[in-house]
């Protein structure tokens, strides 16, 4: 499975990133029936924080996000699970297909999460810029260009002391004497 396709399915809702039941039934090649009828049997497997069913609100926010058409033959609202539902899932689904499946998602989720990690380091990095100089960096070349340089590792008083006359150090050349 294609992680970039994967992650064009995964959506934030409720400050979670989660997959919809129909997305996932698409992967593993059986109908979103099948998944929601193995969930239901498996219902203690899947608390609150592993799968959640959407609000209509959030299913037409949603559907506005994904340009579907109204209701497009599935009269239920759909269920989205989370990280750790979309493994749980690997419990109640016994296919290779399956299997594969999921390890390909729970790459994708590992992906994202690495990714929030990286720009929130950025993010620090940046703050860190902005107080040390006392402006606002609106442009993000700027950044790349002062993090690429020396001048982020060196200090104020480094400079300083670079500016300073060298003295050299060695073997000095005795003066002529004169005859």
């Amino acid at each position: 499975m294609d992680i970039q396709l994967i992650q064009k399915k995964i959506f934030v809702i409720r400050g979670q990133r989660v997959m919809l039941d129909k997305h996932l039934a698409e992967m593993y090649g059986v109908p979103t029936k099948s998944i929601n009828l193995a969930v239901k049997r498996n219902i203690k497997r899947f608390p609150v924080d592993f799968m959640f069913q959407l609000t209509k609100e959030e299913h037409s926010h949603l559907r506005l996000q994904i340009e579907t058409s109204s209701w497009g033959g599935n009269r239920f609202l759909p269920n989205a699970f989370t990280g750790h539902g979309i493994t749980m899932l690997s419990s109640v689904l016994k296919s290779e297909t399956a299997i594969n499946v999921n390890i390909a998602v729970v790459r994708a989720f590992i992906f994202l999460k690495q990714y929030n990690a990286d720009i929130k380091i950025l993010q620090h990095r940046i703050q860190e810029l902005e107080s040390k100089f006392n402006k606002k960096i609106e442009n993000i070349n700027e950044v790349i260009e002062f993090l690429v340089s020396d001048n982020f590792s060196t200090s104020q008083t480094d400079k300083k002391q670079k500016s300073k006359p060298v003295t050299k150090i060695g073997y000095k050349l005795p003066k002529k004497i004169k005859k």
